[in-house]
């Protein structure tokens, strides 16, 4: 039987400790490498090749959306599996979009995590405690906001507060792209993309780029075909 490699990621090393004593115990797995930032674990997933990465959705460096979003653009072998300590429907799109395979909170058993590793080495795709294929995991997708679209929804041209270039950054990061990525495909400086989230984040009155997104998702103003969103390249 092949072993499922993995890599676990994780900036608190008791935590990731924890997930790695677990899953050493686990017979068909084996821990081929471990990090605490995001840089190190883009360089761990491109030259180890680990069949499953778990990685933290917060991380320093390159985040978690970041690391899946270039592992998928890249069309990697590894998948991606994205925990949080935050656990929320509206994380859960945005880490599909990015192109993971499996999403859950960091509350996890030891045993649950070990089932999802394995339906994900397997190529199927693990969300809100439903495993799905590829097909079914869009298909949730376009439930989802198209359920949460009626709700915002208003007759004729929906309206919305951002300009031709705030909505041009929006659809890249609703994609998954970095700020240096925007800057680098609108011919534009990294600071001035900056700026353009920032506003886009006070005229939404949000947090950050994943509430801007499904903020934006929820009401139409963006879609998913708009932004040739390919969910989990890796076959």
């Amino acid at each position: 039987m092949n072993q499922i490699t993995l890599l676990i990621v994780d900036d608190h090393p008791l935590f990731r400790q924890g997930v790695v004593d677990a899953l050493s115990l686990e017979t068909d797995m084996r821990i081929i490498a471990q990090s605490a930032a995001g840089d190190e674990a883009l360089d761990l997933i491109q030259t180890k090749k680990p069949t499953v990465a778990v990685l933290d959705v917060n991380l320093p460096g390159m985040n978690g959306q970041q690391i899946t979003h270039q592992v998928s653009q890249e069309r990697l072998g590894t998948r991606i599996i994205l925990m949080t300590g935050y656990d929320d429907i509206e994380q859960a799109i945005h880490a599909a979009l990015a192109g993971a395979h499996g999403y859950c909170s960091k509350n996890i058993e030891p045993q649950s995590l070990a089932r999802i590793i394995r339906e994900v080495a397997e190529g199927k795709y693990v969300f809100a405690n439903n495993v799905f294929t590829k097909r079914e995991l869009e298909l949730w997708i376009e439930e989802k906001m198209e359920g949460a679209r009626r709700s915002y929804s208003e007759p004729g041209t929906p309206f919305h507060p951002l300009s031709e270039r705030e909505m041009e950054v929006l659809s890249c990061v609703v994609r998954g792209m970095s700020n240096k990525e925007i800057a680098t495909l609108l011919g534009i400086s990294h600071q001035t993309v900056k700026n353009h989230v920032t506003a886009i984040l006070r005229k939404f009155g949000v947090e950050d780029r994943t509430q801007a997104v499904v903020y934006a998702l929820k009401r139409g103003w963006v879609t998913l075909r708009d932004t040739d969103i390919s969910i989990g390249t890796q076959e």
